[in-house]
Parts: C-alpha cells; sequence; structure tokens
C-alpha cells in the first residue's frame, strides 16, 4: 500500500520548491499532479509525466475523479506520494469523494480579483476560505507553509488576516 506524504495546494504545481525542498526531504518517489484541466491536455500532461527522468520522481497527471479511482483500486501501490493540487476546491472534492487525507499544505495560490494574502506566496478569496474551513471541520491540519524552513501558519491565524 502506498503512502501520501504530503497534499499540497500550488498553483505552479511542480517546481524547484516541490522538487528539492517538499518532495527530497520527505523520502517521496512519486508526485502526483491533481488537475483537471491538465489532466485533459494530452500536450502539458506529457510534458510534467517526461519531467521524471531528469528528477528522478516518477510523475503521473490525474484528474479529481482518477487520483481517487487511483486510491480506491491500489493505494497508490508502492508510491510514496506527494499530491499537488491547483485549486483548494478540488483538494475539497477529493476529500467528499474518499481520499483519505490528514494533513493539507497550502503553499502557493497567487492573486486573483478580491484575494487577500494570508501569507506572502498565498492568497485568498472567499470562496478559499470557505472550503478551507470546511477541509478543517473534516478534523484535516490545514496550514500554510511556503517551504519546510518557513513558517508554518495555522489555518485559524491565516484566516485572521483577511479582512471581511
Amino acid at each position: 500500500m502506498g503512502k501520501i506524504n504530503l497534499v499540497r495546494v500550488d498553483d505552479r504545481l511542480i517546481h524547484g520548491q516541490v522538487m528539492t525542498k517538499w518532495s527530497k526531504g520527505l523520502g517521496t518517489n512519486a508526485l502526483y499532479v491533481i488537475d483537471n484541466e491538465t489532466a485533459s491536455d494530452e500536450f502539458m500532461k506529457d510534458i510534467y509525466i517526461n519531467t521524471n527522468s531528469s528528477s528522478g520522481l516518477k510523475i503521473q497527471v490525474y484528474s479529481n475523479q482518477e487520483v481517487v479511482e487511483k486510491w480506491n483500486s491500489d493505494q497508490f501501490g508502492n508510491d510514496t506520494v506527494v499530491l499537488l493540487f491547483k485549486h483548494i476546491a478540488s483538494v475539497k472534492e477529493v476529500i467528499e469523494s474518499g481520499l483519505p487525507v490528514t494533513r493539507l499544505n497550502v503553499g502557493g495560490v497567487s492573486k486573483k480579483g478580491n484575494a487577500q494574502f494570508v501569507i506572502p506566496t498565498v492568497a485568498l478569496t472567499n470562496t478559499d476560505a470557505e472550503n478551507l474551513k470546511a477541509i478543517d471541520a473534516k478534523g484535516i491540519e490545514v496550514f500554510f507553509q511556503t517551504v519546510p524552513d518557513s513558517k508554518k501558519v495555522s489555518l485559524i491565524d491565516g484566516l485572521k488576516t483577511i479582512k471581511k
């Protein structure tokens, strides 16, 4: 049975911090990109999957539904995985579909519209904040942290920075 080392929201998906700081430091052997749009774009999917030859990590790209199906079929096999999501709403969806998540790291969400920063690399909309509260209400630890050696900010402390 596989192991989920980290569940992370980072709208940049795979980049240097994920490859070097988060995945290697956790003994990870696989990165799963979870994003409906990327999973349906064969060109982008191939780019991500072919990154594994240079990183030494197995990289897979799944839609929200596909990652739940993969978990249900073989619990990710022998993979020790970092799950990378582009959107907070997608994490909420897969949790509601039965993916066993115990901790959620939100590390990179770019500013859009009326979003407000909770840490320098994460800007949340009201919808994002509500989705994170719903995830937290399921007993899942939600925290904001860019890299492992940066300050870890709890959901409660992060949301205090948002002006109503």
